[in-house]
């Protein structure tokens, strides 16, 4: 581990604690990895992808400690709420169109029969054109 790397774990470690504790300097205090990154000096990427065990560190103990759930996961929890809205209606749209489809096969099913009945009887053809041989 280079000295710098070390440096940047040190920091983000001390600003965990300043953001639990409620004691930020230089974000605005949510407890949010933007704000764990400004907090800390260290760019956001670089806590997302060298840091990672640090950020997940900082989600529990806001977890933990402070009984909040983490902003990230609020926002999922609301998507994941609006998707399962989405499936229910698409679901239901779903049924509703098979329900069509069987209404729609019976309608013509009758009305094909009561053409073929009209055509049978002498006199009832109706508009119904009989070709000769048929």
């Amino acid at each position: 581990m280079t000295p710098n790397h070390q440096d940047e774990r040190t920091r983000i470690r001390q600003a965990i604690d300043r953001l639990l504790t409620g004691q930020a300097t230089t974000s605005n205090g949510s407890l949010t990895a933007a704000a764990l990154a400004v907090e800390a000096g260290v760019h956001r990427m670089a806590l997302m992808k060298r840091h990672t065990d640090l950020k997940n560190e900082f989600y529990e103990r806001v977890r933990a400690e402070t009984a909040q759930i983490p902003e990230t996961e609020k926002r999922l929890r609301e998507t994941v709420v609006k998707l399962k809205q989405t499936v229910a209606d698409k679901n239901a749209e779903i049924l509703e169109l098979r329900q069509q489809i069987t209404r729609l096969t019976l309608a013509g099913a009758v009305l094909t029969e009561r053409l073929n009945d009209a055509g049978d009887r002498p006199g009832t053809a109706g508009n119904v054109v009989r070709f000769p041989g048929t």
